[in-house]
């Protein structure tokens, strides 16, 4: 997993290694948190960034099928994400109460209401700041795992549960703080599930640096979609009814 040259750039001149003086002493979870909202762009960036909208391309099926894809993110935890192909146009969406989605790819296109179990995800999709910021506020428990080989890379591992059960494991880059991976194990229609995602490409957008690369599926999948950000908008404006349930005609 590589992260752009200007990220190198900007982290060897703005950060120090303060926090690590010694070697021989393991970070703890809020030293690692601290690092990594710095690396983000720092917690008035962060904070001031109310919305988000990402625009480009998703690639399933080892990148036979392409999608145009749009996710629109505004806080405090509302998001939609669209994905389009030759005129028809998958939809899923939380509101901070409910989700639903429009599958008219399964043959479905009237709206509906998604699951307790289904929405899930897109709780997590909501965070704008991800799972480590504010943990304590979100009612989390984080929990520091030591490092792990991610393809290559000695990576921060923390352990974060979440008020509601489900667990996710955070890699940070050892060298700039971003997560480069979070591996979150749930239980899903009764069954155990473990969705894998890799981060990449960060760019900056209102301050904050925004992975615009994104790799996800099951863990141990042959085949994981692949999302490719073409565009970071930050701070645009949002009508939130595009992410209320769609009201009767």
């Amino acid at each position: 997993m590589h992260l752009r040259s200007v990220i190198s750039l900007v982290f060897a001149a703005v950060i120090t290694p303060t926090i690590f003086a010694q070697d021989t002493n393991q970070p703890t979870v809020d030293q690692l948190v601290a690092k990594n909202i710095e690396a983000k762009g720092g917690a008035t960036a962060l904070h001031d960034l109310q919305s988000l909208r990402l625009t480009g391309k998703m690639l399933v099926q080892q990148g036979q099928i392409e999608y145009a894809y749009l996710q629109t993110k505004k806080r405090p935890d509302e998001v939609r994400t669209e994905a389009s192909l030759q005129g028809m146009t998958q939809i899923q969406a939380y509101d901070g109460k409910e989700g639903w989605r429009v599958s008219p790819f399964f043959g479905r296109k009237d709206p509906e209401r998604m699951s307790v179990d289904d929405v899930k995800a897109l709780i997590e999709n909501s965070e704008i700041d991800g799972p480590l910021v504010d943990w304590k506020t979100k009612g989390s428990s984080v929990e520091y795992l030591g490092t792990e080989d991610v393809e290559g890379t000695p990576a921060h591992k923390l352990k974060v549960v979440r008020k509601n059960g489900d667990v996710s494991f955070v890699y940070l880059d050892p060298d700039h703080f971003l997560e480069i991976r979070v591996l979150t194990q749930r239980m899903r229609h009764g069954a155990h599930e473990e969705v894998e995602t890799d981060l990449g490409d960060y760019e900056k957008a209102g301050g904050v640096f925004i992975p615009t690369s994104i790799e996800a599926g099951r863990k141990g999948a042959p085949d994981k979609q692949r999302i490719i950000i073409d565009k970071v908008e930050a701070n645009v404006p949002v009508d939130d009814t595009i992410f209320h349930f769609p009201a009767s005609k």
